[in-house]
């Protein structure tokens, strides 16, 4: 699964969050770095919310961005997640 993730910068470090998953962050010091902390991070939300029964949010496959909305040194990518097994 792929999702989509803003990553922030803020004197000299980095923030990520992904829309479709409140509540999972990640910062570190570098774009590359926070990529990567991202991406174990949704791993292990979205196992957490397998194990706690909760549904799954389905990526988002198309969204609508207006660069008017964007704050300076603001990006957004998509990071893939390697599918979880049912728990």
């Amino acid at each position: 699964m792929r999702y989509l993730v803003k990553i922030y910068s803020y004197k000299g470090s980095y923030s990520a969050m992904a829309p479709d998953l409140p509540g999972c962050v990640a910062a570190a010091g570098s774009i590359e770095e926070v990529r990567t902390l991202m991406a174990e991070a949704m791993g292990l939300h979205l196992n957490a919310m397998r194990k706690s029964g909760e549904k799954i949010p389905k990526p988002k496959k198309r969204v609508q961005l207006d660069a008017d909305d964007f704050e300076d040194e603001e990006i957004c990518t998509w990071i893939k997640v390697k599918s979880l097994q049912a728990a």
